[in-house]
C-alpha cells in the first residue's frame, strides 16, 4: 500500500494527505534522516494536528458562513471538528453550540469521545467539563453547551459565536433544529457553523448543501491512512460500489428521483451478492486459458471456489447479450456496452459494464468485440437510429464474424426501459455485482420520460435496456383461428 501511495504524483500528494503522512511514506532511513534534520519547534509540530491533518480535515479560507464535511466512517470528521472548535475557543468570551442527534451523542461523540473535545484538548489550554450541565469552560472564558436536536425548541433563543453540528443527516426534527439554531447564531462579526456528517438523501442535507456562503469538503473511509488496511479491504469488498458503501464508504449522497423506473431500494433488492472465486476459463479477462480472480455472483452467498466458468454458480446461462447504444457524435458521447446472460431458469443478469467514453468509432467496436470474446456473447445488439448501416458496418469491419442484430428505437427511451425495469420489479432480473455508473443512470430515468442522472443521455442504461429485452421479451404464441 504504501509503495503504491510512494508512485502518486508530489502534487496528488499534496492534496491528499497531511505532512505525518507524507514523512511515514518516505522509506525508514529517509524518515528518521528527515525528522533529525528539522528545528525542534518544526519537529513538534508535526506530532501535533497542524502536522497531522490532511487538507481535507483543515478550515477552508474566505468567509463562509457554513462548513459541510460529508465524509465516508472513519475519515476523520469527528477530530476536524473537535479541532476546529479547540481553535475558536482561544478567543475570550465566544459562546459555542455543540448540537449532536441526541443529547447522549453529543456527550459521547463530540465531548467524551476518542476524537472528542477533552482528548484533543490534551496538548493545549484545557476546558473545565461540567457533564450535569452539559457545558466546557475554557480559561479564555468561552462556553460551548451541548444540545440535542431531537430537543428543537432547546435551540430557540439561545445565540452562539459559532456551532458544530454533528451527524445532521441523522436528526430528528432536523429542519427545526437547524432553523433556530441559525436564528441564534448572530453573535460576533463573522457567525459560523460545521455540520459534520455521512451523507443520508435528508431533506435538511439537501438545503445544507444548496446553501449560499458554503463550503463542502468530501472524503473517503480510504483517505484515512492511519486506519488498518484490512479494515478498509474487508468494508470495501464487502460493501464498495453499492449504495450502502457508496454513502457510507464514499460519503456520496446518493438520493433518489421522484418517479425513478429503477428507485435504489429496487436496486439493492436486484443484486446478487458477490465472492472472491478462483476460475480457468477461456473467457476470463485476458483472451488466453489461464486462473484469474473474479467477482462472480456466488448464488447469493460468498465463499471461494475453483470453477470452470466466469460466472461460477451462474454456469447455467443460456445465452449471453451485449447491449450497445452507440454515441451520436465521433469522440463525443459515451458509446454504452453492457453484457447481460439469462440462466435456465429464465433469470436475466446484468453481468459487466464495459462503456467507453471518447473514443472514435472503430475504438467503442473494438471495445465491444473485447466484451463478446471475453463473455463468449451469442448476439451483440446494437441501436442504430443514429448512424444506420454504419454502425453494423463499423463493428463488422473490426470483426467480421460478430452475430451482431441491428435494432431501431421506435419508441423513447423510458417507454423501452419500463417493461426491463417490470422484470426487475418481478425478480426476473438481477444485478450480478455492482455498477456504480450504470445504476445512477438507471436511478434517473423516470415514468413520464425524464431523465434525470448524470451526463445527458442514459448511454449504459440503455444499452442495458437492449440486451435485456432481447433476452427476456416474451415471445408471442401464435393464435389459433377456428373456422
Amino acid at each position: 500500500m504504501i509503495t503504491m501511495l510512494r508512485a502518486l504524483p508530489e502534487a496528488e500528494k499534496d492534496a491528499r494527505f497531511s505532512p505525518f503522512e507524507r514523512v511515514a511514506m518516505l522509506p525508514l532511513q529517509a524518515q528518521r534522516r528527515f525528522i533529525d534534520s528539522l528545528p525542534p519547534a518544526l519537529r513538534e509540530e508535526l506530532e501535533l494536528w497542524g502536522g497531522g491533518a490532511r487538507p481535507a480535515q483543515q478550515c477552508p479560507d474566505g468567509d463562509w458562513r457554513v462548513w459541510l464535511v460529508m465524509a465516508g466512517r472513519g475519515f476523520g470528521k469527528t477530530r476536524a471538528g473537535a479541532e476546529w472548535v479547540l481553535d475558536k475557543a482561544e478567543a475570550p468570551g465566544r459562546l459555542i453550540a455543540l448540537v449532536g442527534a441526541t443529547e447522549e451523542e453529543a456527550r459521547s461523540v463530540m465531548v467524551e469521545g476518542p476524537s472528542g473535545l477533552l482528548a484533543c484538548a490534551a496538548g493545549g489550554p484545557r476546558p473545565e467539563w461540567e457533564p450535569s450541565l452539559g457545558r466546557l469552560t475554557w480559561p479564555s472564558g468561552t462556553v460551548a453547551r451541548i444540545y440535542s436536536a431531537a430537543n428543537a425548541e432547546a435551540l430557540r433563543g439561545p445565540e452562539h459565536d459559532f456551532a458544530w453540528c454533528d451527524e445532521v443527516g441523522k436528526w430528528s426534527s432536523a429542519d427545526a433544529a437547524w432553523d433556530n439554531l441559525m436564528f441564534g447564531l448572530r453573535r460576533g462579526p463573522l457567525p459560523q457553523v460545521l455540520a459534520t456528517t455521512t451523507p443520508r438523501a435528508t431533506a435538511l442535507m439537501r438545503r445544507i448543501a444548496a446553501l449560499p456562503q458554503m463550503e463542502k469538503t468530501r472524503g473517503r473511509t480510504a483517505d484515512n491512512l492511519a486506519l488498518a488496511r484490512s479494515v478498509v479491504t474487508h468494508f470495501t469488498d464487502l460493501y464498495g460500489g453499492t449504495r450502502l458503501g457508496r454513502q457510507e464508504l464514499d460519503g456520496e449522497l446518493v438520493e433518489d428521483v421522484e418517479g425513478s423506473l429503477w428507485p435504489r431500494e429496487l436496486i439493492e433488492r436486484c443484486r446478487v451478492g458477490t465472492g472472491t472465486w478462483t476460475c480457468t476459463c477461456p473467457r476470463a479477462e485476458s483472451e488466453e486459458m489461464g486462473t484469474r480472480t473474479s467477482t462472480c455472483p456466488p448464488g447469493g452467498g460468498s465463499g471461494t471456489r475453483t470453477s470452470t466458468c466466469p460466472l461460477c454458480p451462474l454456469h447455467s446461462l443460456r445465452r449471453v447479450v451485449i447491449g450497445v447504444d452507440p454515441p451520436a457524435t465521433a469522440g463525443g458521447d459515451a458509446c454504452g456496452i453492457v453484457v447481460c446472460g439469462v440462466d435456465a431458469e429464465g433469470i436475466g443478469y446484468v453481468l459487466a459494464d464495459a462503456t467507453v467514453r471518447g473514443v472514435r468509432p472503430e475504438g467503442w467496436a473494438r471495445s465491444v468485440v473485447r466484451a463478446a470474446e471475453a463473455w463468449d456473447a451469442d448476439r451483440v445488439v446494437v441501436e442504430t437510429n443514429q448512424g444506420g448501416d454504419m454502425v453494423e458496418s463499423v463493428l463488422r469491419s473490426v470483426d467480421c464474424r460478430l452475430p451482431v442484430r441491428p435494432a431501431r428505437a421506435t419508441k423513447g427511451k423510458a417507454a423501452r426501459a419500463e417493461p426491463v425495469a417490470a422484470f426487475f420489479e418481478r425478480g426476473k432480473a438481477r444485478f450480478a455485482g455492482t455498477f456504480p455508473q450504470l445504476e445512477d443512470e438507471l436511478a434517473g430515468m423516470t415514468i413520464d420520460g425524464r431523465y434525470e442522472g448524470p451526463g445527458r443521455s442514459p448511454d449504459r442504461a440503455d444499452a442495458m435496456v437492449w440486451a435485456l429485452t432481447e433476452l427476456l421479451r416474451a415471445r408471442a404464441m401464435p393464435r389459433a383461428r377456428f373456422l
